[in-house]
């Protein structure tokens, strides 16, 4: 059990001498305690959902009581944060904080495996399956794999800016197991993967930095790594991230996957690498199992009703092969014919609601033979662990592993194919009120990229209990903006998924400790129209310029961020003002974040990743600007939310924890100082709740605007940093 007196002395051990007692940080460890208690119920765990304002150190708050859990050997905590960047910013604030090792075991990072180099991926491509600029990058990583820490190759000690300069979108990807093609133990380098590696460490780790969707994703695998004492940070994105993890996609691009994980690269001339399919790995058990040559035989057989190459060709055409194909057509006909295309040629989608009845019949056939592929997987699967447990004389240690590789790869595409064919079933009934069905049309820049159906839970916070919490021992769920304003407690247990549960949660909220009167101004420019590119470039540039830099730009869709970047660059670089912006800069965004706060004098321009959670305290963010109200754009999945969740009141709630975001991000110690702006004339009043209590709100023309900003950020304007000279005044 965890008592008030060493979870506030473990505080003060963490804190030392660097770092400032924060008001309520204390009551905030405490308040938490119970999270890391012995579960008092078999109804589900003990759930505390915590808000701390920023400032509070919620960071130190939560190690204090895990790293004494972890100490007394009660278990592993894993705390999970969003995004891998913030994996990284978490584990420079543990390393700074705890001692490397807890109780004789590791602190360590927990990614999914795609972020990870496949040793034997890296092999095949030194061998010739890269070439030119892809080839010249996977001379680089090998020679990097020598001298690497983890093998992280998104977000590790890989530079961020490496993979930018061979111009190959797909040079990681190659190099990850982003397929699911692991050959487990079979594997020539299985006893040094990198991937395996990091597995075992976490099951012998003191503590686990993991994220989200890791989590999720062991949750909804139903996997032994799946954790029993978990720590979500940045709690208030719990919802999108078990919408990617619960969600199902039948579409071109997913079963084509499917396809080639099961018939391997088909089209002659290609080079399939590991890419072989079940035969080729499967030869041996074949080759010597009478029965298990015939059941891979009829699931190969089965596997034709699947989308081949040049499948989006064939639809494009109007000529689809097989089944899965002509449901995809079925469901584009449908969408190109109901929808209104006024996302300037980048995406289309329609309800299924009153389905076509060519959709509904080829929807019928499709779930047919994609229900008997999935019979085909069984059947192969069974016979696979039959031979297993047998352990014939043939069976060699290495081709043992390979069985168990594939039968449990085929486990994972026969819990897809179920999930496919109740999705199909569903078409031409009764909708199940638990989901959001569509059709929608996947494109870029107008040139269609996919079709197909989605399926959403309507409340993803529901499969998310039953998966994740429910199994847990003690969960924390905490961020500074759970609550809002309008029904503080409501919404914090809505956002932890506590509805859901039989047990009651322990609420917690402290307010942040910062004088936001003294250190914050809020301005409106009223005089600017956010959906003009032209207008918005020149208010980012004077008040980037009023600034002497220092900017985070947030804007919520990626093609305006583009747009206002690319008249922005030669202005600002004249005035020595470096610009870097996310979707523009060929680096991931924890490097883009590493750059922006080494220079003062920088700006960076962002989407939701950079209004999430990113720490920059200092002069280096002095100045925010949002593009505009960040409304949620109109989908079939939102409409569906906001008519089932309150209507204007769910929209102003997610609105709101946006703003309160986005803010959280400009005042990150008690020294710094910094201005909010918004600009657009339309700005309800009844958002600014979502601002603390005491800040400054202005609505002003962009003159005025820039004029203020100006004035208030002169005592905090820092000499020229590394990256470019300072300006020496404003206009």
């Amino acid at each position: 059990m965890l008592d008030d007196a060493a979870i506030d002395a473990r505080l003060a051990g963490l804190r030392g001498a660097r770092r400032e007692e924060r008001p309520g940080q204390e009551a905030y460890a405490r308040a938490i305690a119970p999270a890391f208690q012995p579960r008092a119920t078999r109804d589900g765990p003990n759930l505390v959902i915590a808000e701390a304002g920023t400032g509070t150190g919620k960071t130190l708050g939560y190690l204090a009581p895990a790293s004494l859990l972890a100490e007394a050997g009660g278990g592993t905590p894993w705390i999970s944060t969003y995004t891998r960047a913030l994996q990284r910013q978490l584990m420079t604030e543990v390393s700074t904080s705890l001692p490397a090792r807890i109780g004789g075991r590791a602190v360590v990072v927990r990614k999914g495996r795609e972020n990870y180099l496949c040793l034997l991926n890296l092999e095949d491509a030194l061998q010739g399956q890269f070439s030119g600029r892809a080839g010249q990058f996977a001379e680089l990583v090998a020679r990097w794999a020598r001298f690497t820490r983890d093998g992280d190759m998104v977000g590790g000690d890989l530079p961020g800016w490496l993979p930018g300069l061979f111009r190959t979108r797909n040079a990681v990807p190659a190099l990850t197991d982003r397929r699911g093609e692991c050959i487990r133990a079979a594997c020539p380098h299985w006893r040094c993967c990198f991937i395996e590696r990091s597995v075992r460490s976490a099951a012998e780790a003191s503590l686990v930095i993991a994220n989200h969707a890791l989590v999720m994703a062991s949750a909804a695998r139903g996997t032994a790594e799946a954790p029993v004492r978990l720590l979500f940070d940045e709690g208030h994105h719990l919802a999108d991230a078990a919408d990617s993890a619960f969600s199902l996609a039948l579409t071109g691009a997913e079963t084509i996957e499917l396809r080639r994980w099961l018939l391997g690269l088909e089209a002659s001339g290609r080079r399939a690498g590991r890419r072989r399919g079940l035969a080729a790995r499967l030869m041996d058990a074949s080759s010597q199992d009478g029965a298990t040559a015939a059941a891979l035989d009829e699931l190969l057989a089965a596997a034709q009703c699947l989308p081949a190459d040049g499948w989006l060709d064939r639809l494009l055409a109007g000529e689809p092969d097989g089944p899965v194909e002509r449901f995809l057509a079925a469901a584009r006909t449908q969408v190109l014919a109901r929808a209104v295309d006024d996302e300037r040629g980048f995406g289309l989608e329609c309800e299924l609601a009153d389905p076509d009845p060519g959709l509904v019949a080829a929807a019928t056939a499709a779930g047919a033979s994609l229900d008997s592929l999935a019979r085909a997987v069984a059947r192969l699967k069974a016979r696979l662990h039959l031979v297993i447990a047998g352990q014939p004389d043939w069976l060699d240690v290495p081709g043992l592993a390979r069985l168990e590789a594939a039968a449990a790869g085929l486990d994972d595409r026969l819990r897809l194919l179920g999930a496919w064919v109740a999705m199909l079933g569903r078409v031409g009934t009764a909708p199940d009120p638990d989901f959001v069905d569509w059709l929608a049309v996947s494109r870029t820049q107008g040139q269609e990229r996919d079709a197909g159906m989605y399926r959403y839970w309507l409340d993803p916070m529901k499969p998310f209990a039953a998966a994740v919490l429910a199994r847990a021992h003690g969960v924390l769920v905490t961020s500074a903006t759970l609550a809002d304003p309008a029904a503080p407690e409501a919404t914090m247990r809505a956002a932890a998924g506590a509805d859901y549960l039989a047990v009651a949660p322990h609420l917690f909220r402290t307010p942040s400790p910062f004088d936001y009167a003294a250190q914050a101004r809020v301005f409106i420019a009223t005089d600017v129209r956010p959906r003009d590119p032209a207008a918005l470039a020149l208010a980012f540039a004077r008040l980037i310029e009023a600034a002497g830099g220092g900017t985070l730009g947030l804007f919520t869709a990626i093609a305006r961020l583009r747009e206002v970047h690319a008249r922005l660059t030669d202005r600002l670089a004249a005035l020595g003002l470096p610009l870097l912006a996310q979707h523009v800069d060929p680096m991931e965004t924890g490097t883009l974040v590493d750059l922006f706060r080494a220079s003062p004098n920088a700006s960076i321009l962002g989407t939701d990743a950079l209004r999430d959670g990113v720490d920059v305290p200092g002069e280096s963010l002095r100045l925010l600007v949002f593009e505009g109200v960040p409304w949620s754009r109109p989908s079939i999945l939102e409409t569906a939310r906001r008519s089932a969740f309150g209507g204007a009141a769910y929209e102003d709630r997610l609105v709101r924890r946006r703003l309160a975001q986005a803010f959280g991000r400009l005042i990150r110690s008690a020294q710094d100082r910094g201005v909010f702006v918004l600009l657009g004339p339309q700005v309800p009043g009844r958002l600014l709740s979502a601002l603390p209590d005491g800040v400054p709100v202005a609505r002003l023309p962009l003159a005025q605007v820039v004029e203020q900003v100006a004035a208030f950020l002169a005592p905090c304007q820092p000499a020229a940093g590394f990256l470019g000279q300072a300006r020496s005044g404003v206009e």
